[in-house]
């Protein structure tokens, strides 16, 4: 999955300076491109590494995994931007599908499948005999899973309508495109921290007062972007702030899932989970884009964007999740 993701992410980002119209456009970044980075996603990931650690380090190391992600952010939104400036943004397309190109190998040593693991190692919630269709069965019918879907949702509505109307905003404020490309860096840089730190705390602490509490600080964050000035330090500190959340919701939202049913089948249903994380990005997308259009301004966004992290929040204060207990690691 992870090679086809590659090779997805390579013909679309390759492909895309070759149209002229909309629907080329569509089919290259719509489909190929999003395609792609959903089969190398946290779902596949996180389900992959699952199977090979203990219960209790699963968070820290979903954590991890995210950073890697974050950093990735970091480093390609001001190196893509200075591409766009020197050689135009062709080039920077052709640029990014070999960066995609060069993940292929990165692949191989995941090829081999987990060996069964002692109990002691990895527990699973699913019996060994359970099939995927019976525990999709168990799933769909448990309503802290729901609680997840609802929150990972909103999650994706902000990141979503974020990444694809920040620079937008940031224009309409009279601002220039390097203010953009740092913001989106800085996301990146601080989600790294948020990631790791994050990763950190599942193992200490419930998952799921984690996740109400960043979505909780979204919605202080915006609100306070609202009321100060729109000057280039106002977006570095919203980025930053925003950073130390942005995915760092994928850790606790995977660690409970496998805490709810095991991780026999954890890249399923983790990745039902980011299924409707990017329902809710499109979404966020195309809203925040019919918004701007009617209003002029992103406003009302930014107003449902509070109310829909406050909701997120007590959303998941309900989920179903036994108390951390701290046990010393074994030889």
């Amino acid at each position: 999955m992870l090679v086809l993701g590659g090779l997805l992410l390579v013909a679309g980002t390759a492909l895309v300076p070759m149209f002229d119209s909309q629907w080329g456009l569509l089919m290259t970044l719509g489909v190929l491109t999003a395609a792609g980075a959903g089969a190398g996603s946290f779902s596949v990931l996180i389900g992959a590494t699952a199977q090979h650690v203990p219960a209790s380090r699963r968070s820290m190391v979903g954590g991890v995994i995210n950073a890697g992600g974050s950093l990735g952010q970091f480093l390609f939104a001001p190196f893509v931007q200075a591409l766009i400036s020197a050689f135009g943004w062709a080039a920077a397309m052709w640029a990014l599908a070999v960066a995609a190109l060069s993940t292929l190998p990165l692949a191989w040593p995941l090829r081999r499948r987990a060996t069964p693991a002692a109990p002691a190692t990895v527990t699973s919630a699913a019996p060994a005999g359970m099939s995927l269709r019976e525990q999709l069965r168990i799933a769909l019918r448990d309503r802290s899973y729901w609680c997840l879907h609802i929150g990972f949702f909103t999650c994706g509505v902000h990141i979503a309508f974020l990444v694809t109307h920040l620079p937008t905003e940031i224009a309409m404020c009279g601002l220039s495109p390097q203010v953009s490309a740092i913001s989106l860096g800085l996301i990146g840089l601080f989600n790294i921290g948020g990631s790791l730190g994050i990763g950190w705390l599942g193992q200490r602490y419930r998952m799921k007062h984690l996740l109400a509490l960043m979505y909780a600080s979204r919605a202080a964050l915006i609100a306070v972007y609202l009321v100060s000035p729109p000057t280039p330090m106002t977006f570095f500190l919203f980025a930053a702030g925003l950073g130390l959340t942005w995915l760092a919701t994928v850790p606790p939202t995977a660690g409970l899932v496998g805490k709810l049913f095991g991780p026999r089948y954890l890249g399923t249903l983790f990745g039902l989970t980011l299924l409707s994380h990017q329902i809710g990005g499109f979404l966020g997308a195309w809203v925040g884009g019919l918004v701007v259009e009617r209003f002029g301004a992103y406003t009302w966004m930014w107003y449902a964007d509070i109310a829909l992290a406050l909701i997120a929040a007590a959303v998941n204060l309900p989920i179903r999740e036994s108390r951390v207990v701290l046990q010393p690691a074994t030889a």
